[in-house]
């Protein structure tokens, strides 16, 4: 009686597992993707920053207020086109006693530091972009920060594409980027050499299809 019940229960319930189960989706190629405007999907894009602390460790931190635009040329990449605005303030460090120090703030509104108050935003566009393999490129930009602008080169790799977006159901794009800015370039060499002047950058977005 237990084995046929099993048995019954097994045959009944496979096709709703069948069912339930989502497909693996299949992704476009760049060059069949609509060309527009593409933004940022806050919930799947992060901006982290390392930099050497003492030659101990990699202090990381991030800025969670990213805003980025891609006007994308599908049938060629290399004319297409990036902005990105990151909010300072949005600094997140992770430190352990908040209500002690605010060492976000310390971080984005100190003069020696991000200097938020003064300067409100960090910006950067791109200026030429270029491959350098099937799914891979460089983008190269003004990076504007603390008032002054200088050039900056991000290696980038292509992720992938759909025409829609399983759940969201929207033309998406995916990236990762590295890059290094030597901060002192931008006039910000607080702490240099005990603080890196190298900071290293890492960037993970999905960026969707705006209306």
């Amino acid at each position: 009686m237990l084995k046929t019940l099993t048995t019954t229960l097994l045959v009944t319930a496979a096709p709703l597992a069948v069912m339930a189960a989502p497909g693996t989706p299949v992704k476009t190629p760049i060059a069949e993707m609509p060309a527009g405007t593409y933004k940022e999907d806050d919930s799947h894009t992060s901006l982290i920053f390392m930099v050497d602390h003492m030659g101990l460790s990699h202090y990381t931190a991030r800025f969670t207020d990213v805003d980025a635009e891609l006007n994308l040329k599908p049938q060629d990449i290399t004319k297409s086109t990036l902005k990105v605005t990151i909010d300072p303030k949005s600094i997140e460090t992770h430190y352990p006693d908040m209500e002690k120090e605010n060492f976000n703030q310390k971080l984005s509104d100190g003069k020696d530091w991000f200097n938020s108050n003064e300067y409100p935003e960090i910006t950067f566009t791109s200026t030429k972009i270029e491959k350098t393999g099937e799914n891979t490129g460089k983008v190269t930009g003004d990076l504007t920060m603390l008032g002054q602008t200088h050039p900056l080169t991000l290696d980038v790799t292509f992720n992938g594409a759909y025409e829609s977006k399983p759940y969201a159901n929207v033309p998406a794009v995916g990236f990762s980027a590295t890059g290094v800015v030597k901060r002192s370039q931008w006039g910000f060499d607080t702490y240099v050499p005990n603080i890196g002047d190298d900071v290293k950058i890492a960037i993970e977005t999905e960026m969707d299809m705006q209306p």
